[in-house]
């Protein structure tokens, strides 16, 4: 067969082929259409294989037609299938019936952390005995976190705080929120302070179930003349009874802290046992939320006041702590996890 005859075989079985293709209406036929002109079988692809055997002079004639005939095939098989699909989608939104009337899908809407709900809570309650929220930087001077606060450098108190240092000389991120006293009293002095210091505070501990490597504190600060511990006990005890309700019981312990003197610690009957003992109390039968005392008189100096003049006490809790307190939960690492299964219960 020579290659004029080949080329006009060719010329006919494109043109039959693109006639079949107008009729076609299911993807299934479609299918079967690319199979019997573009498969290995089809004529198209015979040209392809006798090029081979073709003389040298006849080869770029019949590759030139079997290409121009394969493009103009998938090119019309292409337009074909946007065709059926676009018919298949009309067809589909044709039968699928809305209904305007029926209540969309209420989207899921995100909510303040458990911890931060627990600080909102306490700040409130402190703003209604006369707590004035004082916001304090997160990253402190050594001066300002340790020497101000009555710890010097060689002082063993400083062990009590395993600190993470930055790479420029004197500066950290601070460990507890105390060092927001020297910025409200030297703000503030020589006039009295009722301030309550939020936010994060930082220390480098084995992270466990009771501890963790940052935190939020607040701490309470007032001072002005003739403020006494009696003050100090009346005023945490009150707090005690907003956040726990008016039944609560409530003691308070000797202890030591640098910047206070005297120092204690406030414990709140245990809520699950009242009092009796079990594992969450350790069997105590109290439960610590806070640690307070009267302001050191050094550090009134370094914020400013004469302590001849004026007295002051100070009290810090930590909001996770009492969370967990409130609500029974058995690992502050819960707080941190963003476990949405933990986080939406609150």
């Amino acid at each position: 067969m020579d290659t004029n005859e080949i080329l006009k075989q060719l010329n006919d079985f494109t043109e039959d082929a693109l006639k079949r293709l107008q009729n076609i209406t299911t993807e299934a036929e479609l299918n079967n259409w690319r199979l019997s002109t573009l498969g290995k079988r089809s004529p198209v692809q015979d040209v392809f294989s006798q090029l081979a055997q073709a003389a040298p002079q006849d080869r770029p004639l019949l590759g030139k037609g079997a290409n121009q005939a394969r493009k103009q095939l998938e090119a019309e098989l292409e337009i074909k299938a946007a065709e059926i699909a676009s018919a298949e989608l009309n067809r589909r939104l044709g039968e699928e019936k809305l209904d305007v009337t029926l209540p969309g899908r209420k989207p899921v809407s995100g909510h303040l952390h458990p911890a931060t709900q627990n600080m909102n809570d306490i700040l409130a309650m402190l703003s209604e005995i006369g707590f004035e929220t004082y916001r304090s930087p997160e990253v402190e001077t050594d001066e300002n976190n340790f020497e101000l606060l009555n710890i010097p450098a060689y002082h063993p108190a400083r062990d009590m705080w395993d600190t993470f240092y930055t790479t420029e000389p004197g500066v950290l991120l601070r460990t507890h929120t105390s060092p927001g006293q020297i910025h409200a009293m030297r703000q503030f002095a020589p006039n009295p302070v009722r301030v309550a210091l939020p936010g994060m505070c930082f220390r480098y501990e084995q992270v466990s179930a009771r501890s963790e490597i940052q935190f939020n504190q607040i701490e309470l600060l007032a001072i002005g003349k003739n403020i006494t511990f009696g003050d100090l006990k009346g005023t945490l005890q009150e707090f005690a009874k907003r956040l726990f309700g008016n039944e609560v019981r409530t003691r308070f312990r000797p202890s030591y802290f640098p910047f206070t003197e005297p120092s204690a610690e406030m414990d709140v009957e245990c809520f699950l046992c009242g009092g009796k003992g079990c594992p969450m109390c350790k069997n105590a039968g109290w439960l610590e939320i806070l640690g307070c005392g009267m302001v050191h008189p050094t550090v009134l100096e370094n914020g400013g006041y004469d302590p001849r003049e004026f007295t002051g006490y100070a009290a810090g809790m930590g909001p996770e702590r009492i969370t967990i307190l409130r609500h029974a939960i058995d690992d502050i690492r819960y707080f941190w996890s963003n476990d949405i299964r933990f986080l939406e219960q609150f």
